[in-house]
């Protein structure tokens, strides 16, 4: 036991702390960073963390950034502000919730899953290999940045009337339980 503790402290020195870290927890420590620094996204207010495989995280020219659940969050923060310059956009990889840079990213539009605030989902992948697993089982296009942005602006309208009939309908349904 003397032993074990002995090369994990020793491991952990010799890495800098981060490698153990990421070791010992499922989300590497970059990602409890963004989650940390804005734990709920500011237009939806979804928990980031249940959320790892869609959220985004962009740095700005200015210095600011902002973490959001999804890319429809993101693309309503990147209409609002237009004036703001992105310099970094990061988004949770699907299947490892690892931030990998959005416009690199291997994307999935459509298939068989609803996803994050948007019916048409659009998901983002390291590699090639994982976007086209996913389209195998699940259906789906593989897609670069560009397209899947232009489709989160087509599909802004739907989504946002989605969200506000869905959230009415649980404040209808709250309210009538509280009767």
């Amino acid at each position: 036991m003397k032993r074990l503790i002995i090369f994990v402290l020793t491991v952990g020195m010799l890495t800098g702390g981060a490698t153990l870290f990421s070791m010992i927890c499922s989300t590497p420590v970059f990602a409890q960073e963004d989650i940390a620094a804005q734990p709920s996204c500011p237009y939806c207010g979804m928990d980031r963390q249940k959320f790892a495989h869609s959220r985004v995280y962009i740095e700005f020219e200015d210095g600011s950034t902002i973490g959001t659940c999804s890319i429809h969050c993101m693309a309503i923060d990147l209409a609002v502000n237009i004036d703001k310059t992105p310099v970094k956009i990061q988004v949770g990889d699907h299947d490892t919730k690892k931030l990998i840079d959005a416009e690199s990213a291997f994307w999935v539009i459509d298939g068989n899953k609803m996803g994050v605030m948007t019916t048409r989902a659009k998901w983002a992948f390291a590699t090639k290999e994982s976007a086209e697993a996913y389209i195998q089982t699940n259906g789906g296009t593989l897609a670069g940045f560009d397209e899947v942005m232009e489709a989160t602006y087509e599909d802004m309208y739907k989504d946002t009337k989605m969200i506000r009939e869905k959230r009415k309908m649980k404040r209808q349904m709250k309210k009538s339980s509280n009767s």
